[in-house]
C-alpha cells in the first residue's frame, strides 16, 4: 500500500465573507532519508538528504482550486558535517570525480518533475559555511543547465539584528521568475486554467530554519495571487490586511516547519516565532537556544539508532541472515576507549562524595581531591581528543568513508585517522579470516560487498 511520509493540515479560512479551505501539505522523499548529520548532501544517484515537497492549496466553496508547490533539499554536493562532540562539527567538502554527474542527475530530475528551477541558497558567505557555498556555486556553474537559475541570499547577514522584513529583498529579486512560474489553477468545471511551470528549490545548511522562513514568505507572495485569481481578494488587496486569516496562515506554516524539523533534527524548528507572529522576539530567541541545545544532545548521543531505523524501514539496508544482527550489538572499540566515560563519571562521583559526605577524621583531603580531579581531567581530555569515537553513529550502514575521508576537498579540521580496529576488521573481512573484530563486518559480507575466501 502506498504511504506518504509527510504532513497534511487542512483548515477553513474566511476573507471578505468568502469561505474557503486552506491546505498545507509536505511529502518527504524516502531516498536518502535519515537524521540531520548522517544524511547531508547528495549520493551517486542524485538523491539528496531532507528532500521535501511543500504544497499550498486553496479550495473555494464552488470547488475552484489553486496550488503552489515549493521544494527543499540538502545542498547537492558530496559534503558532511562530521560530529566530534564539539558544538560545531567539522565541515567537510569532498571533491569527488562523480560530484558533477550526481548534481546533473539531480537537477535534470527536478526539471523533468517540476519544470524550471530557481535555486535559492541561504547559507553564510563567510565562516563555517563558506566552503560549501563556494563549491555549490562552482558545480552549478559547471553543469550550466539553461532551465536552472541560481540565487544566493546570505540570510544571517541580510536579516541580522532581527531585521527579518529584509526577506523582501530576496522576493523582489525572485519576482520575475515567480511570475513566470506561476501556480496551478483548476476551475469549478474541472478545466485547467493555469499550470505551474517551475518551482523554487530552497536550501540552507539543514533546510529547516532559514528555509522555513523563506518558504513561508514565498507562500504568502503566491497566496495573494491565488486568492485574487479565485476572486477572494480584489486587485491591490493584500492578505496581510486580514489579520484573522494571517494568524491561521502563520500558525499552519509554523506547525509545518516543526513537523519537518522533528523528522530530521529531532526538535521543533528554530525561528518559528517569526513565522507565527510575523516578527522576531526575545522569547523566541530563548526558545531557539533551548532547541539548539537539544539538537546537540540528540545529534551527538542518540541519533545512531534513529538512523538505523530509517535505513531499515526505507529499505536502504536489508538484513540477509541472523548474523546481520551482530552489527547492532557488537562494539569493536578497545576496552580503554569504552571505559573512559565510566572512569570520568566515577571520578566526578568521588569528588562530589568528598565534598558532601560527612568526614570521620581531620585528615586533609587535599591529595584526595587532586588525584580525582586529575583523573577526571585526563579522561575528559581523552574523550575530547577522540570525540568521533563517542558519537552515536549508525551501525547498519556505517559512515567510515565519510568520517575518515582523506581525499581532495576541504575539511575545517584535520581528518581523524581511522582506528586500528577498523583497519584490522576491514582487512580480516577481505581475507576471510576470523578475528575478534570480524562480526563488525559480517553484515557487509552477507550483503555482497565483500567475498568470502574460505
Amino acid at each position: 500500500m502506498p504511504v506518504a511520509y509527510g504532513t497534511c493540515d487542512i483548515q477553513y479560512g474566511q476573507i471578505n465573507g468568502q469561505r474557503f479551505q486552506f491546505a498545507l501539505m509536505s511529502r518527504r522523499s524516502r531516498f536518502r532519508a535519515g537524521a540531520r548529520y548522517f544524511t547531508r548532501g547528495i549520493d551517486v544517484e542524485g538523491q539528496v538528504g531532507n528532500y521535501n515537497e511543500s504544497e499550498q492549496i486553496v479550495i473555494t466553496e464552488n470547488n475552484s482550486k489553486t496550488a503552489f508547490v515549493q521544494t527543499r533539499g540538502s545542498i547537492p554536493l558530496f559534503w558532511a558535517e562530521v560530529n566530534n562532540l564539539r558544538y560545531l562539527p567539522d565541515m567537510q567538502v569532498m571533491e569527488r570525480p562523480d560530484a558533477i554527474p550526481a548534481l546533473r542527475l539531480h537537477l535534470e530530475e527536478q526539471v523533468a518533475l517540476y519544470g524550471s528551477q530557481s535555486l535559492v541558497n541561504l547559507v553564510n558567505s563567510k565562516g563555517h559555511e563558506q566552503q560549501v557555498k563556494e563549491a555549490y556555486e562552482r558545480n552549478v556553474k559547471t553543469v550550466a543547465l539553461p532551465s536552472v537559475q541560481y540565487h544566493h541570499f546570505d540570510f544571517h547577514k541580510e536579516c541580522r539584528h532581527m531585521r527579518w522584513d529584509r526577506i523582501s529583498i530576496l522576493i523582489d529579486q525572485l519576482e520575475p521568475e515567480l511570475e513566470e512560474k506561476g501556480f496551478f489553477h483548476v476551475t469549478a468545471a474541472g478545466g485547467v486554467q493555469k499550470w505551474q511551470l517551475g518551482v523554487v528549490r530552497t536550501n540552507c545548511m539543514d533546510n529547516l530554519d532559514r528555509t522555513n522562513v523563506v518558504q513561508s514568505a514565498l507562500a504568502k507572495w503566491s497566496l495573494n495571487r491565488q486568492l485574487r485569481e479565485l476572486g477572494v481578494l480584489s486587485d491591490g488587496e493584500m492578505v496581510d490586511q486580514h489579520e484573522s486569516f494571517m494568524v491561521l496562515f502563520r500558525n499552519m506554516w509554523a506547525d509545518h516547519a516543526d513537523a519537518i524539523s522533528k523528522a530530521y533534527s529531532g526538535t521543533g524548528a528554530l525561528k518559528t516565532d517569526f513565522t507565527r507572529t510575523g516578527k522576531r522576539t526575545r522569547l523566541g530567541a530563548l526558545r531557539d537556544g533551548t532547541n539548539s541545545a537539544m539538537r546537540y544532545l540528540k545529534n551527538n548521543y542518540f541519533d545512531g539508532p534513529r538512523q538505523d531505523a530509517f535505513d531499515l524501514f526505507t529499505g536502504a539496508w536489508v538484513p540477509r541472515g541472523p548474523s546481520s544482527a551482530y552489527a547492532l550489538f557488537f562494539d569493536p572499540r578497545p576496552l580503554h576507549t569504552r571505559a573512559m566515560p565510566y572512569i570520568m563519571s566515577f571520578a566526578i562521583f568521588m569528588i562530589l562524595a568528598g565534598l558532601t559526605l560527612p568526614r570521620s577524621s581531620d585528615y586533609s583531603l587535599q591529595y584526595y581531591f587532586v588525584f580525582w580531579i586529575l583523573i577526571a581531567t585526563a579522561t575528559w581530555a581523552y574523550i575530547r581528543a577522540h570525540g568521533v569515537e563517542y558519537v552515536s553513529w549508525p551501525r547498519l550502514r556505517r559512515l567510515d568513508e565519510v568520517i575518515y575521508y582523506n581525499g581532495p576537498g576541504f575539511r575545517s579540521r584535520k581528518a581523524p585517522k581511522a582506528p586500528t580496529y577498523l583497519q584490522v576488521a576491514s582487512s580480516a573481512a577481505q581475507r576471510g579470516r576470523l578475528t575478534s573484530a570480524r562480526p563488525y563486518h559480517l553484515d557487509e559480507v552477507e550483503l555482497g560487498t565483500n567475498k568470502r575466501t574460505e
